[in-house]
């Protein structure tokens, strides 16, 4: 198994080693919660990079928006270039959940652009965390979203080796079932090719394709080829494809599960119709039918996620399945920037179920779509394993979670120290300004000056010259 490698050109320096040999004890120690306080440029990504290398675990870098965990996420692909660095954000370019404004009887249908590259690397993530330990995933708050279930990502994943058996049209159908399409003109993400005994496969996760040639009912070879020119750059011994989507599942469950969601859709139906609700009451007969006729013929539909309690077996209020779920026990959770991302992780609940027990009372979506959740935020609180708290300013809450004990780093590797700000009255503001203008001048020195505003701004551009 491949071990964390942690490769750069500089040592730990300032007050980096005192930090990092601290976490490193306080895990050992099996501490649940910890406090890295950090000022602004000591460091504290490499801080982070060096208690994963000293401690040799999976880890979950959670970040409270997607330009810092993308800034984050190359940081760490640089300091771990041998092992598994992956990239877990909302894959969506553009989204407009679905909702409905009752006061205007405004239905509002979701509408989203999903960002290929970025659905991509989620599948990555998830396809690592099932198959080695080396892995360093960095996620935005959006990974306490229901995800499918890895029990069942993992026993939909199909085995290939050479010089064993397997039945080419059981292959082609088991594709299909873990959503890859079948398309013989152009191989692209996703899809899978057929010429004869040669099966071409471009997995949802990769940026390259596996050819499997049969003879007969025999893996005659397994290969890697490049997806445009075609060419083989590497011959194998065992291939592993993984779904082509987080929500798989097996037909027979799917048949079960439909059994539960009709059950919902009569006694919603049945409820609405004492109440005098018909119109609400054909709404959802209408679109739920048309979903469980889609789920039984081709196991997916629009919005699939929204039966996701059906579809798990999940009872009613149990939390669903996140990217956490995909870890093994013993993993690292860094929470960078803690001050604004806890506070995230508390109010993504609420906003949630606001909008969607609208949907639920007007006949839009059936009561289970409401457990299509995030976590609340005492499920994630029971969820998180060992935690480093990254912060420069950390709320009571995370000083409460460490019981008042503080790591610190506040010298920084290049020694420098922040300049010493001096507070002037705001009365005679400008012809002091003019004044340490002209003082910087006569060095040979430059000034910068920020104002509150544009206009401000441009008036005092205007003034100054």
């Amino acid at each position: 198994m491949p071990q964390f490698e942690l490769v750069s050109e500089f040592a730990p320096s300032g007050d980096q080693p005192t930090a990092i040999a601290a976490l490193v004890r306080g895990i050992k120690e099996e501490k649940k919660s910890q406090v890295l306080l950090g000022a602004t440029g000591t460091g504290k990504t490499f801080t982070m990079a060096n208690v994963i290398q000293q401690c040799q675990r999976p880890a979950l870098v959670l970040c409270h928006n997607k330009t810092l965990a993308a800034q984050l996420y190359g940081e760490f692909k640089d300091f771990f270039p041998n092992n598994a660095v992956s990239y877990f954000v909302s894959y969506y370019d553009y989204y407009q959940p679905e909702a409905y404004i009752p006061q205007r009887d405004i239905y509002i249908e979701k509408d989203s652009s999903i960002n290929e590259e970025i659905d991509r690397l989620r599948l990555l993530a998830t396809s690592a965390l099932v198959s080695r330990r080396d892995v360093i995933v960095v996620a935005s708050v959006s990974c306490i979203y229901g995800l499918g279930s890895p029990k069942d990502y993992l026993e939909m994943m199909i085995p290939l080796h050479v010089a064993t058996e397997i039945n080419r049209d059981d292959f082609l159908r088991r594709l299909v079932e873990i959503h890859y399409e079948r398309n013989d003109i152009e191989l692209s993400r996703g899809k899978f090719r057929v010429r004869g005994d040669v099966i071409e496969i471009w997995p949802a996760y990769e940026e390259f394709c596996y050819r499997v040639e049969l003879w007969g009912d025999e893996i005659e070879k397994l290969s890697i080829i490049h997806p445009v020119s075609g060419e083989s750059s590497k011959p194998l011994t065992d291939v592993y494809i993984y779904p082509a989507k987080h929500f798989v599942l097996p037909q027979s469950r799917v048949d079960a599960a439909l059994e539960e969601i009709e059950l919902e859709l009569n006694q919603q139906l049945a409820k609405f119709q004492a109440e005098g609700k018909l119109l609400e009451a054909q709404r959802l007969a209408a679109r739920t039918r048309h979903d469980i006729e889609l789920l039984r013929e081709i196991g997916f539909c629009p919005g699939i996620e929204n039966y996701s309690r059906a579809l798990a077996n999940r009872k009613k209020g149990e939390p669903p399945a996140t990217l956490y779920d995909f870890f093994p026990d013993d993993f690292l959770l860094f929470v960078d920037e803690s001050h604004a991302t806890v506070p995230q992780i508390r109010a993504m609940y609420n906003g949630d179920q606001a909008r969607k027990s609208t949907l639920v009372d007007h006949g839009f979506r059936l009561p289970m779509a409401l457990d299509n959740r995030p976590l609340k935020f005492e499920e994630w609180n029971n969820r998180r394993h060992q935690t480093v708290f990254v912060t420069a300013t950390p709320a009571d809450w995370e000083l409460d979670q460490a019981e008042g004990e503080i790591v610190e780093q506040i010298i920084r590797p290049t020694g420098l120290v922040d300049p010493v700000i001096h507070i002037h009255p705001a009365r005679g503001q400008v012809p002091h300004l003019i004044e340490q203008i002209k003082e910087r001048a006569e060095r040979g020195e430059r000034t910068l000056v920020t104002a509150l505003t544009k206009r401000l701004s441009e008036d005092l551009v205007g003034y100054l010259k």
